[in-house]
């Protein structure tokens, strides 16, 4: 036990409560940004793996023509709008790979899009979609492989071995399920910055209660030294002179004393600019005001 507490204690802050960067639902409601940089890299990284991919298929695959870079280009750029339309972009993404594949072109890193907008639909809640969009591209490619090869590119191509169908569904299952992980994830940080949220609103309340009974204890004293000098100097007044000016005297200090005290509360919770401490201006001042 106290083992696994010392780790947790060296484990990265972003590990328990999330990184800075994850962009959730929940808590805070906040447009998601264009996530430009990935989507170039990935995008980037397709078309180049796949000309790798056809010069170690050549001969066996159909060569990459614009028509397929296209599509390569298309696959990769709508993972722009991923984390907006998650749901459009796995099945897009899903589609376009299929044609792709269809066409006869190598196999390559293309399917790496399909696996990052499965990942984020899923992570973002559509998880129903991101499965029936991997369902439908394996569905697509076990028909092209092993009953419209004979209609489609390259020529004189033969049905894929069921082995390579087995690889391709456990890809799919590993990829959703890595989703899922990360969706799981991503709600224990919301669930957690939640709870956060709440101790700090309980314990804003408690500071409150603690500064309004603080207030009530030097009101209450203060208020009550004042009526009972108020009342002997009153008493007094005619028959003792010097008394009832000392029971004054005593008035002046503690009110003196109890608006001090309240003026230093209220200053520990007064942040700075939160309303002007100058007398509200004229019409001398008309400008200003």
């Amino acid at each position: 036990m106290d083992g696994q507490r010392e780790r947790a204690g060296r484990a990265p802050q972003w590990w328990r409560h999330g990184p800075p960067w994850w962009t959730l639902r929940g808590d805070e409601e906040r447009r998601p940004r264009w996530p430009w940089r990935s989507t170039a890299l990935v995008t980037a990284f397709v078309l180049f793996g796949s000309n790798f991919a056809a010069h170690a298929q050549e001969g066996e695959r159909a060569a990459l023509d614009p028509f397929a870079r296209t599509l390569l280009f298309a696959t990769g750029a709508a993972l722009l709008w991923r984390q907006r339309h998650p749901v459009p972009v796995v099945f897009g993404t899903a589609v376009t790979t299929l044609l792709y594949l269809g066409a006869g072109y190598p196999y390559g890193p293309v399917f790496v899009a399909v696996a990052v907008a499965c990942f984020s639909a899923v992570v973002a809640g559509h998880r129903k979609a991101a499965w029936a969009a991997m369902g439908t591209l394996w569905a697509g490619h076990a028909l092209v492989a092993h009953w419209l090869y004979r209609w489609l590119p390259p020529p004189g191509d033969s049905a894929a071995p069921w082995g390579q169908e087995i690889v391709i569904a456990a890809w799919v299952v590993a990829v959703a399920a890595l989703s899922e992980l990360a969706r799981a994830r991503s709600e224990q940080w919301a669930r957690e910055r939640a709870e956060r949220a709440q101790a700090a609103r309980r314990r804003a309340d408690e500071e409150r209660l603690r500064i309004a009974r603080e207030l009530h204890d030097v009101l209450a004293h203060s208020i009550s030294v004042i009526n009972v000098q108020a009342g002997v100097g009153l008493a007094l007044l005619d028959t003792d002179p010097e008394q009832a000016r000392a029971a004054l005297g005593t008035i002046k200090e503690q009110s003196k004393e109890a608006l001090g005290e309240v003026r230093q509360v209220l200053d520990t919770l007064r942040t700075p600019g939160d309303a002007p401490r100058a007398p509200a201006p004229g019409l001398d001042r008309l400008p200003e005001l």
